[in-house]
This record gives C-alpha cells, structure tokens and sequence, in this order.
C-alpha cells in the first residue's frame, strides 16, 4: 500500500499541493498553506437505498423554529430572535475582545432553566470560577468541563443530554486519530465537523468560539464558517470600550443586525441607545463636524462625522480617512473641487468618525461633504443639524433607503433641521413636520440652506441686542 504522503492545503481556496510555497498557486494569496496529513482511504462504497427517507417539503416546513431567549437583548437581536435548537453559532474575534466574558454572561440566563455545559480548553476550573466570580454568574444549573479530546467532549455530550453547550475554543480541541497538533487545519476542521452532527442529532443548540488570524478572520480553514449555522464578529478597538457584535451569516436571521456592548470592571453592559453613546462629549459651535444616520439592519444610527483641514507642509498633500472609505473621501473632495470650485490641493484632509464607528453606505455622503466645506470655510454648522443623502458625480443628492426611520430617530434624539433628498419629501409622515426638513436637488442647494440658516442666527442675535 502507498504510503500517506502530507500535503498542504490554502485556507483561503482549498488548492492541495504536495509541497510548501509562499504563495498559493490556486489563488494567489500569500503564506495560507497550511500543513495537513491525509487521512487512510476509505473503505469500497456500498451502494445505499434512501429513497424511503425522501419526504415533500411541506411535510418538514410545518414546525414552528424553537428559540431559546439568551437574556441578552442585543444579542437576541443579532441572532434573529434568540438561539435556534439544534443550531451552532461560531463566535470570532480579537484575543481580549470579550468573547468568553459575553458567553459566561448569558450562562446566568440560560442556567436558571436551561442546563448548560460550559467545555473549556483554554483555562482550569479554577479560573472559570475565578472569572465567574467576577462577573457575578452563578446559576445552579451550569457546569463546567475541562477537556481538549473533541470526541471525548461528544461522547460526554450524548451521555449528559444538556440543553446548551458552550466550546472555548475550537483551537484547543483535537482528535487523537488526527497526527496533527491542535489548531491545525485539519484538527479545526474535523472538530467543527464533530460538533455540528452531534449537535444536529441531539438538537443541542452549541455556541463555538473561534480565534482570529493577523488579519482579522477566523483563523482556520474556510470551510468551518460554511459548517456552521451562525458566525458572529466581535468588533472594537482595544483603546475603547464600546464593541459591536455583527452577524456575517446567519440561516435563521438577517444578517444586518448589530448589537452594541460597553466593556466595563465587571462585563459587557447592553448599550441600547447607540446613538446617544455616540454622540455623547461631541463639540459644539466647531467647524467640520456633522452628524450622519446609517442603518444597521432595522436601527438607525447617528453618528458624528469629524474633518479637519490644514495646510500641508508635504510636497504631496496627505489624505486620512478613520471609519470611511478612503476612496469615497477622495471621490467627495474631487465632486468639491470640480462642481464648487473648492480648492483641496495644497490641504491635509483628515477625516473621522467618531467612537469608533464605521460609516460605509450612501447616505454618509451628504454629511461628509458638508463637513469637508465646514472645515475649508471655517464656518461651523447648526448643532442640532443632520444631513442624510448621497452624493453623485454631478454634485446632485439621490435618494437612500429608510428614510423615515432615519428622519424619526434623527427627531427622537432632538434634533431641529434635517436635509435630506428632495425625492424623499413625499414619504416623510406628519410627525416629521416638527422638524425643520430641507430637501435638496444638489450639494449647492444644501451649501445655501446652510447660508440661510446662518443667516437667519445672525439675524436672530441682531434682535436680541
């Protein structure tokens, strides 16, 4: 019999060669081969007659999903109204990012009338206690395991017929079979393999939670994300407290969902008004900041959008963009230059959103563009403005999505004027009318509805002299 030889495998493309390279000839993509030791071939197929098991859809669509509420609203939110039975959920993210302390918290829910079995690989007992402590989390019905032997863990599993089980992490288990060391590939691969079917037989909802590599994925092969049920991210900035949990898949829930936490001494708090958090501490009467609205899923958000312009002391003006797309930024200063005749040139443009934040749809056009002119003029905008639009090539505003949700949250949060896409006007409801609402066709439409509000304060200071 030939002898197995080990072969690498890319993590990216799945491209199998028989010996190490730098670069994936599969792909292209660098320093993703990853040593894998093949297993023994299997034994001759016999064929198999599962005709008797085929069924009609609508004879499995009927059941209504069964949900199990974690006790923590944000995170209910993102993965669609609770955790599914029988699902697995693979949680990613930064080494100290709070992923273990998030999944100990929801144990002091689930444990007071679920049975949960927390499997770490990573700590003692005594330092799950430890932590527990800490956290406040003591519910009757947890319990704790110890072990890295994935099989063994399944086999305690099918034995004690818990409700939930928790795996930190999946780069800590192995299958003695397997002559490859933990986290490996192949191990993840397989482990993640192994929990799903004992998962899916017993319908044991299982929450796995997965290390992330030097740029940012969930280290492993690729083929583990398409395993699982659910993959959440934790995101957020080691500096700062505030992390955002996103949804990159989900089969039982959209996947536009966020949920925001606030890291504090003892664990993640919910934060259920991001739009306060964000805006909270923001400067007033200062030129180049304004506040944009984007969706995340079904919740606007408001955010404060910060530019800074000086003159450059380079050769080649530089160009910085925090929480935006650099690409856009530049598309924005060029629709400037060309349609306003503003001059960028010779200028530092820095630009910032604050707290963190990303702003990445259409609608952070408007804001960003009237903060650059802001910053250039020295000229600050109303405090209690918001801008929400898209900016075209032309310099005109397009209309975006959800509009009035937008509009009634900028309202909720006390804001007085609002320009927005001349199209959106007729889709605005009565409420919006406490508002001051600006709709615009072009960028210098909404540069003289700035001109007019700053005339009308300087008027209203007149009067009052």
């Amino acid at each position: 019999m030939a002898k197995n030889r080990i072969q690498y495998v890319c993590t990216e493309c799945g491209f199998a060669s028989p010996k190490w390279n730098g670069c994936c000839p599969g792909c292209g993509k660098w320093n993703t081969l990853e040593e894998e030791f093949p297993e023994l071939s299997p034994a001759p197929h016999k064929a198999v007659d599962l005709s008797g098991r085929i069924r009609r859809i609508g004879e499995v669509g009927g059941e209504e999903e069964i949900r199990y509420s974690t006790g923590c609203g944000e995170l209910d939110r993102v993965l669609g109204g609770g955790l599914v039975k029988g699902s697995i959920v693979l949680l990613g993210g930064e080494p100290g990012i709070g992923k273990s302390t998030l999944l100990l918290q929801i144990c002091e829910y689930l444990g007071q009338g679920h049975d949960v079995l927390y499997v770490s690989g990573e700590e003692s007992a005594r330092q799950l206690g430890l932590r527990a402590q800490r956290l406040g989390v003591a519910p009757d019905r947890l319990f704790i395991l110890t072990e890295t032997d994935a099989q063994a863990v399944c086999d305690t599993i099918a034995a004690a017929k818990p409700d939930i089980v928790i795996i930190d992490s999946i780069q800590t288990m192995q299958i003695a079979q397997i002559a490859s060391t933990p986290g490996s590939l192949t191990q993840v691969r397989e482990c993640t393999n192994l929990f799903m079917h004992t998962a899916k037989r017993l319908e044991i909802p299982t929450f796995i939670v997965g290390h992330v590599n030097k740029d940012g994925a969930i280290a492993g092969p690729k083929v583990m994300e398409h395993i699982v049920d659910t993959v959440l991210f934790f995101e957020g900035e080691r500096h700062m407290s505030y992390r955002v949990l996103r949804a990159v898949k989900n089969r039982f829930g959209s996947t536009n969902e966020i949920g925001v936490f606030d890291m504090q001494d003892k664990g993640l708090r919910e934060v259920e008004n991001p739009s306060q958090m964000l805006l909270a501490g923001r400067p007033l009467g200062v030129s180049g900041t304004c506040i944009a609205c984007v969706m995340e899923g079904s919740r606007p958000i408001l955010a404060e959008v910060q530019t800074l312009i000086s003159k450059s002391t380079y050769a080649t003006p530089k160009r910085t963009a925090t929480g935006f797309d650099y690409n856009r930024m530049s598309l924005l200063l060029a629709v400037l230059e060309k349609r306003f005749g503003l001059s960028y040139a010779a200028l530092d443009v820095y630009l910032n959103i604050v707290g963190g934040f990303r702003l990445d749809e259409p609608a952070g056009d408007l804001p960003v563009a009237l903060a650059l002119y802001s910053s250039l003029t020295e000229k600050p905008l109303p405090d209690k403005l918001i801008a929400i639009g898209e900016v075209g090539l032309a310099g005109e505003i397009r209309n975006v999505s959800h509009i009035v949700g937008r509009v009634q949250e900028a309202r909720r949060m006390g804001f007085e004027v609002c320009i927005v896409p001349k199209q959106a006007l007729g889709a605005l409801p009565k409420s919006s009318r406490s508002l001051r609402i600006f709709g615009v066709s072009t960028l210098r439409q909404a540069f003289g509805a700035l001109a007019k509000l700053e005339e009308e304060k300087r008027l209203e200071v007149r009067s009052e002299k």
